[in-house]
């Protein structure tokens, strides 16, 4: 009896202490400013006309002078798991979400079409965060070109 209680608190204790690292960590992520949430499917298929919601990860990214950092909202890990840097990035399309996507993603996610150094990915988020997104695309150094469709 003694000995499942102690088990039983053990367990407790770990699940609390896991939940705490995952609230501190998006803590330390959104102590710098310049974060919203944002989903990734990283390399889409070029005629994806699949609408499943397979392959979205939710996460947070944030503005890091000319980068956006990217970081799973469930790990542990401290660095970003996507870098996209601005100079890189060229917008394809813009459109709402299809079939299964509205389920898999928040309810009011935009979802962007783009690529980045070849690789065509597609970024879901609110429109607010879209507005901010694509402004601090254009918002570009003089000299550097952007890709806004």
């Amino acid at each position: 009896m003694v000995l499942a209680l102690l088990v039983s608190g053990i367990v407790v204790v770990l699940v609390l202490l896991g939940l705490f690292v995952f609230g501190l960590r998006r803590r330390l992520i959104q102590k710098s400013g310049g974060t919203f949430d944002c989903s990734l499917r990283w390399n889409v298929p070029e005629e994806s006309g699949d609408p499943s919601g397979k392959g979205w990860i939710y996460g947070v990214a944030r503005y890091n002078g000319d980068r956006v950092e990217w970081f799973r909202v469930f790990s542990y890990a401290p660095r970003p798991r996507r870098l996209l840097e601005r100079a890189s990035i060229e917008v394809v399309q813009r459109r709402t979400p299809r079939g299964e996507e509205e389920l898999a993603l928040l309810s009011d996610a935009i979802v962007l079409t783009c690529r980045h150094r070849g690789t065509r990915l597609e970024l879901a988020m609110s429109e607010d965060a879209l507005t901010g997104f694509l402004a601090w695309l254009e918002a570009a150094p003089p000299g550097q070109r952007v890709n806004v469709a």
